[in-house]
């Protein structure tokens, strides 16, 4: 159910998509539209590319990008998904242009594998998970952070990433796959074998 402020939003937003709607209109229902979720916009830009100058970028470049593809909206109501999806992509071209650096930004609690009494341990184990992540490929970091992060399904991934779900399956369970190796084999060098 939407709140009173969605459904005035989708209201406004309904009424700038249609073909004769006055430019400042537009603008005007893009910029609430947009407005109100840049931040959240942000973090997930910043935990995807692992850098917060980047995400800054990313998220300009893709609300540039909304605003020249916005007669492609059909339904404001899925909003959030067609942004995403404009923003994902973003981040995924800016990931195969670069080589791989390291996180300027530290990756959320909900990634977080294992828990220790020992807070030298987690935060070890943190930024261990952080480097893995920064060394999978584009697209199964992108499904880890979109899964594990903002707890999306295969299929909103799916449509986030113009993805087949079975597609988004694989790209988790193979990243999941060289998370886990990437763990016990830190876990055999340091002598805490399973």
């Amino acid at each position: 159910m939407l709140s009173t402020y969605r459904r005035g939003e989708a209201r406004l937003a309904r009424s700038a998509i249609a073909i004769e709607a006055p430019e400042d209109l537009r603008a005007i229902a893009f910029t609430r539209l947009t407005g109100a979720r840049l931040r959240s916009c942000y973090r997930l830009a910043a935990v995807i590319l692992g850098d917060s100058e980047e995400a800054e970028d990313a998220t300009h470049d893709a609300a540039v990008r909304a605003w020249e593809r916005w007669d492609s909206l059909r339904d404001p109501d899925h909003f959030d998904a067609w942004f995403g999806r404009i923003l994902v992509n973003e981040c995924r071209d800016r990931l195969r242009r670069r080589r791989v650096r390291g996180l300027s930004v530290p990756l959320p609690g909900p990634l977080a594998v294992r828990t220790s009494i020992d807070g030298v341990d987690a935060m070890a184990e943190h930024q261990a998970l952080a480097r893995a992540v920064e060394e999978l490929p584009p697209n199964q970091r992108i499904a880890v952070v979109l899964h594990f992060y903002l707890d999306l399904s295969a299929e909103q991934i799916a449509e986030r990433t113009s993805s087949r779900v079975g597609t988004v399956k694989s790209r988790l369970h193979y990243a999941v796959r060289a998370l886990r190796a990437g763990r016990d084999a830190a876990d055999r060098i340091e002598g805490r074998g399973r």
